[in-house]
């Protein structure tokens, strides 16, 4: 018996748009168009199992996000700052 989801998401049909316009948006990062998907995947009822296949990820990211996004809605969506030392790049050549 598969092991369904505690974080249901309900969307209200602003955030639905809203997440259906970050999934479709050309100019979107990947990530953030997979995480979009992945919310509305979660409000169609889907479990975090089917997502992770429909999406080719992990169902550890596809839950994840869900959970972020079910307790923080979009702010949850957004990028942490990341513990650890910072990454240097060497700087650009001149003008």
């Amino acid at each position: 018996m598969p092991r369904t989801s505690p974080f249901t998401i309900l969307l209200s049909d602003r955030e639905k748009s809203v997440l259906q316009s970050m999934a479709r948006k050309y100019t979107s990062s990947y990530i953030d168009v997979v995480r979009a998907k992945i919310i509305l995947y979660a409000a169609k009822g889907l479990e975090n199992k089917e997502i992770a296949q429909r999406l080719d990820t992990s169902p550890q990211i596809v839950c994840k996000w869900r959970k972020r996004f079910f307790e923080q809605r979009f702010e949850g969506l957004e990028e942490r700052v990341r513990r650890g030392r910072p990454a240097r790049f060497p700087p650009r050549g001149g003008s």
